[in-house]
């Protein structure tokens, strides 16, 4: 009863931002008295909810905690599905595994697992993911789309246009793609997407689309060997972000590109990529499992595909490491 109360509280003060809600409004809505409000309110502060209470007035939200829970991302979410079912837990070896396990048990499209802190956190091709505690966002989103199995690889770079949205809209902020997984802020990787596959024959079961986000980390946060190519969104805005208002922003944005895709195809998606994208028309190296190749990045196929001009012809990448080529 306790924390119902104490849930239908955060959602009043977060569903009226910068404006006073009188007492008797909390009390009329909680059904409590006056005395047990002013406990809620000071349990609140303990948390770190900034109150401000003036008389006549009531209660004033400030500032909410830089924290991520269940009913942070719940209140003011603006979804019909993404991120409607939400798994969270404070600490996980990898939200990622946690997908996996959830899929098997049947979870709903748009399902979303999100933990504070990943002690196995994965990128691509079974690298670590540097995930720490109460900075960043580490989540995997369940997605099942009826699409045949060769357009899976579209998932990244949907995801990766929600990601950069995202943080563009948030923050002011202009971040950029560098195929095809990587998100940049002035040249250093503030995001990467992990997206993994569940599928048989040519039917896709489920995507499952794990975004890690560097968003209030500070210089100190990063290891030595990560920060000459790693950033945050603070360390490029110079102010801490709410990370439950960019979940939720993701969720909203991503829900509206997916749905544009499912109805009109990948092209939308494309035309938004490449405006985003740093790899188009630049020389680069693509290092696959098939060996290495050096040419200009031409764009992406209706497959979202990377196409690399080089001295023997034109080359699909699926899959590389890419690196940008001073000339």
């Amino acid at each position: 009863m306790r924390s119902m109360i104490r849930k239908r509280l955060i959602e009043l003060f977060t569903s009226a931002p910068q404006d006073f809600v009188s007492s008797q409004q909390i009390c009329d809505e909680l059904g409590c008295s006056r005395t047990a409000v002013w406990k809620h309110i000071e349990d609140l502060r303990k948390e770190g909810y900034e109150l401000e209470a003036v008389r006549r007035k009531g209660y004033r939200l400030l500032r909410k905690p830089d924290k991520i829970s269940e009913d942070e991302i719940l209140f003011g979410l603006e979804t019909e599905t993404f991120g409607r079912h939400i798994y969270f837990q404070e600490e996980v070896t990898s939200t990622q595994l946690i997908a996996h396990d959830l899929v098997n048990e049947g979870a709903p499209h748009g399902t979303l697992v999100v933990s504070d802190h990943q002690t196995k956190g994965k990128g691509r091709l079974q690298r670590n993911w540097h995930s720490p505690n109460g900075t960043g966002i580490w989540m995997s989103l369940i997605v099942r789309p009826d699409i045949p199995l060769h357009r899976a690889p579209q998932m990244t770079l949907l995801a990766s246009v929600v990601i950069t949205e995202a943080i563009e809209e948030l923050t002011g902020l202009t971040p950029s793609i560098k195929w095809p997984n990587d998100i940049l802020l002035n040249g250093k990787k503030v995001a990467g997407i992990l997206t993994e596959l569940r599928a048989e024959a040519d039917q896709v079961h489920a995507v499952i689309i794990g975004p890690g986000i560097n968003v209030n980390q500070t210089a100190s946060d990063f290891p030595e060997e990560l920060k000459h190519a790693a950033t945050s969104v603070r360390m490029e805005l110079g102010e801490k972000v709410d990370r439950a208002a960019l979940i939720q922003k993701i969720m909203y944005i991503f829900e509206k590109r997916y749905d544009d895709y499912m109805t009109h195809g990948f092209a939308p998606i494309k035309h938004l990529w490449e405006a985003y994208t740093i790899t188009l028309g630049e020389r680069i190296i693509a290092r696959t499992v098939n060996g290495q190749y050096t040419g200009k990045a031409l764009g992406i196929n209706d497959e979202g595909v990377l196409l690399l001009e080089t001295a023997e012809g034109i080359q699909k990448i699926y899959s590389a490491d890419i690196e940008l080529k001073s000339t």
